[in-house]
């Protein structure tokens, strides 16, 4: 992303993922869904997208196989933890369009993917490195009358951290007691990111005026890694992402855009969640004709009917059952209507937020224009000066004598 300042800008950032919510991001990721509510994806071109590593299974799958070969132990963990991390790394479009664009893009995340790799702590810990080349970026494409793609780079893996496990007090060897038992390889988001000691020039600790260390943010460093290995596999045109919030370097429009989409994608899996579950109600259903096909005994002297015992509780079953249906698909009817009432009124924000950040955009093109007029009338200023100083020095023969000795051909 850039701050349209003409200053091309790395971007690491890193979300959390829970297991409610990596089944989508794999979805988006790889690629698996049948349409899009960002509809700046081109289909067409996915094809194009690069895997640096292509998962071999599901991302959940391959968390509990991992975790069944014991690469990673998830003693201790909580429910609803974040199983999973993903890396986002980006540079502005126009950084890969005046380079360019694909091939330049493949090498850099290429050379990203490494960087990656340090960060995780292992590629066996990384299930997905994919670089995406399908996404349109509308401002640039249609300030420059051409096609123009945003290329970024999506790495999913499992966070983890080494973990020493000690024998216990009530080991029966008390030589043991507090030694090392074994060394695991603890799946914790929280701890993979914690905040690190800022260090001077002499690699010491900085100190507060209360004698605290100075913490860096755990994706402050995450920046600072990013940009020093891009800068040493030879990038020497980009500068750091800027400091600062964890939206770091995000205009504020381009953030709303993302956390539209990200709310976008979301209803879109609690749609599909519903629709499955009404079509499961509705397939269970009661078969009518298994019901018409109960006989009736009429009674003497009576207008009721007896049927048998088991036919009577195949009929009181199916009451129940369609009483139950029916408030369940009641239910659910109403949640999807307004479900899908939020997304058209989710869409038409994404709209206005995407047509804000177009024309704020824009801006940056008048920009340019200005300055290269001012930097045509210095030129212009300066030329002048020349002139006079050569009319001053009557040397301006000098310069015309190639003009004359032209002219004297053209007479002959």
């Amino acid at each position: 992303m850039a701050r349209n300042d003409g200053v091309d800008r790395t971007s690491a950032r890193n979300v959390n993922l829970s297991e409610t919510k990596i089944g989508n991001a794999q979805r988006h990721n790889e690629r698996e869904k049948e349409s899009y509510t960002n509809p700046d994806i081109v289909q067409e071109r996915s094809e194009l997208n690069v895997h640096f590593k292509t998962p071999i299974a599901g991302y959940a799958d391959m968390f509990s196989q991992m975790e069944a070969n014991k690469t990673i132990s998830t003693r201790g963990l909580k429910d609803d933890a974040a199983h999973y991390g993903e890396l986002i790394f980006d540079v502005n479009t126009a950084y890969f369009h005046n380079h360019g664009g694909y091939d330049f893009a493949k090498q850099f995340y290429a050379d990203a993917y490494k960087s990656a790799i340090k960060i995780v702590g292992g590629e066996q810990y990384i299930l997905s490195a994919v670089m995406h080349a399908d996404e349109r970026n509308r401002a640039m494409s249609e300030a420059l009358g051409q096609d123009v793609y945003h290329y970024h780079l999506h790495v999913v893996y499992v966070p983890v951290v080494e973990k020493q496990v000690l024998w216990s007090k009530r080991c029966k060897d008390e030589s043991l007691r507090g030694t090392v038992k074994e060394t695991i390889m603890q799946v914790s988001s929280s701890k993979k990111w914690l905040s690190k000691p800022a260090l001077d020039e002499q690699g010491k600790p900085i100190l507060q005026k209360t004698g605290k260390p100075v913490l860096r943010k755990s994706y402050s460093v995450l920046q600072d890694d990013f940009y020093n290995a891009m800068r040493q596999a030879g990038y020497e045109d980009v500068e750091r992402g800027e400091r600062g919030s964890s939206e770091e370097h995000l205009t504020v429009t381009q953030f709303k855009v993302e956390q539209e989409q990200a709310r976008l994608e979301a209803l879109d899996t609690r749609i599909e969640k519903k629709t499955r579950t009404l079509e499961k109600l509705q397939k269970q259903q009661v078969s009518v004709k298994t019901v018409d096909q109960i006989a009736t005994k009429p009674i003497p002297l009576s207008s009721k009917v007896a049927v048998e015992r088991e036919d009577y509780q195949m009929l009181i079953t199916a009451a129940k059952k369609y009483v139950t249906q029916e408030k369940k698909e009641s239910k659910l009817r109403s949640l999807l209507k307004a479900a899908e009432e939020k997304i058209a009124d989710l869409t038409a924000k994404l709209a206005a937020v995407t047509k804000e950040l177009s024309d704020y955009k824009s801006i940056r093109g008048k920009l340019k224009t200005a300055g290269l007029e001012q930097e045509n009338a210095t030129l212009r200023e300066t030329v002048g000066w020349y002139r006079s100083v050569i009319e001053k020095q009557g040397i301006g023969y000098l310069f015309n004598r190639p003009k004359q000795h032209q002219q004297d051909r053209d007479s002959r």
